[in-house]
């Protein structure tokens, strides 16, 4: 089970009907994360059959050209993903580092970088959403090891949810504080994960397919888990290894768009400026050599996560419908929007009924309190079902992390305005301070699973049971 508190969050609806709605959400977002556990995926698109890699059964890759099999790469799901790989190569690969969070390193581990026993691919103690200097020390050692790459070469990246932070590495002119400050400063003026990227791209010396310029001519493949709305690989951990179409001068406005211009650091105003007037390099762009001998594939996604939800639903003889997997905008508004769906269904059901929604909304911070977009799409959806019995809906971000808090998401029901109100609680001020946590760790209402190590965007199971 990857929700360790799932018999308190059943218990904690107020009649049968609650408890039986609530109960079969949970199930379902155990069957969507269970399918987008990163080793399955891994063995379920990519296979080995002597000397051929077959990957999703369209690229085949003949290992014995090679004079050396690299593995590099970086991401919330690195560490499954490597020791799969591993498994499935063998002694075939000759040596690999991929940066993963800090907390998935082998317990027991007294050191930031941690070689498994009789592992070729090292995996590297990094920091997320914030980059840091391990993060940058791991992909200097990637270049290291890559050292020259030559055409016999073959580089398998593996790039996940979380990339972004986790391989840091700022061109010149930018240091690691001014990116931790600028990056800082967008998640907490509520901006995309698209925007953010953009801003990180250019200033980067690996992101924006500058990774690929620095691999070639190594042949190249990319396994990818996705993490961004619409599977984009220009955006997957900032598009390391996939041509840029944006600019310079898209990053300024980006950071003029949340009134940023004026105040982030002097050496990132300089470098985007620069890049704007043509005096430093753009990132690569469609056309180039440099992505000739690359070849990207998804492997995983947020739509894997919500059929698996789908079929796990319809098997319980729900009547599921997947309303999107590109679920977008201020967390607390999709959530009333959502819950409006839901309140007019409530009211025509005939046989149980479900919704699975997929995506990533985002929260502008205007309070002190805390909470996660997943808590703040929780809230929102629980003010529009008030009263409306047998309907229950849970929310959570598929790495077990909702913003800045341990919870990984929320359960609401048709009684949680109500039992909130008899604690005092107001959800429309607690709203207003960014607070939803509180509100939710009163209630017992937070969905606990810790860090799942997979990270396919957010989803959430909205159950209408029968009465």
């Amino acid at each position: 089970m990857y929700i360790k508190n799932a018999p308190e969050l059943i218990d904690n609806g107020q009649t049968r009907a609650e408890r039986a709605a609530r109960g079969s959400a949970i199930e379902a977002i155990e069957a969507a994360l269970a399918a987008v556990e990163p080793g399955r995926l891994m063995r379920s698109k990519v296979r080995v059959s002597g000397d051929q890699l077959l990957v999703e059964g369209r690229k085949t890759v003949d290992l014995a050209r090679f004079r050396r099999i690299l593995v590099i790469g970086g991401g919330k799901a690195g560490a499954p993903m490597a020791q799969t790989l591993e498994s499935l190569l063998g002694s075939r690969v000759t040596a690999g580092l991929v940066n993963v969070p800090g907390s998935q390193l082998l317990a027991g581990s007294k050191k930031e970088k941690k070689k498994g026993r009789g592992s070729a691919i090292r995996l590297h103690g990094a920091t997320h959403p914030l980059p840091s200097r391990e993060g940058q020390d791991g992909v200097r050692e990637m270049l290291d090891l890559v050292g020259t790459p030559a055409p016999d070469d073959l580089v398998i990246c593996l790039i996940s949810g979380g990339g972004s932070a986790l391989m840091p590495l700022p061109r010149e002119g930018v240091s690691l504080e001014d990116k931790m400050e600028v990056t800082r400063s967008l998640l907490r003026a509520g901006a995309t994960i698209r925007e953010l990227n953009v801003v990180r791209k250019h200033l980067s010396a690996v992101k924006g397919g500058w990774l690929a310029e620095k691999l070639y001519p190594a042949v190249v493949l990319s396994l990818v888990i996705s993490d961004v709305v619409g599977d984009r690989l220009d955006s997957i951990a900032s598009g390391p290894l996939y041509p840029d179409s944006s600019t310079f001068d898209d990053a300024a406005r980006v950071l003029r768009r949340y009134n940023l211009w004026e105040s982030i650091p002097s050496g990132v105003a300089a470098v985007i400026r620069k890049g704007a007037e043509g005096k430093i390099p753009e990132t690569p762009k469609p056309g180039s050599k440099f992505f000739s001998k690359v070849s990207n594939f998804i492997i995983g996604s947020n739509e894997d996560a919500c059929s698996a939800a789908v079929r796990r639903l319809s098997s319980a003889g729900q009547k599921p419908t997947l309303l999107t997997t590109s679920c977008e905008g201020e967390a607390r508004f999709a959530g009333m929007f959502l819950g409006s769906i839901l309140a007019y269904a409530g009211t025509r059901r005939t046989r149980p009924t479900s919704r699975v929604v997929g995506g990533e909304t985002t929260v502008t911070v205007r309070g002190n309190g805390r909470g996660g977009r997943n808590q703040e799409f929780a809230l929102g959806t629980a003010l529009k079902i008030d009263g409306n019995k047998g309907v229950a809906a849970i929310f959570i971000g598929t790495d077990g992390l909702d913003g800045s808090t341990e919870a990984a998401g929320a359960v609401v029901d048709g009684s949680t305005i109500r039992r909130a109100a008899a604690l005092g609680l107001s959800p429309e001020e607690i709203l207003a301070q960014n607070d939803s946590f509180r509100l939710f760790e009163e209630l017992g209402d937070l969905v606990i699973t810790g860090a799942t190590g997979t990270n396919v965007n957010d989803i959430s199971v909205s159950v209408i049971a029968a009465l």
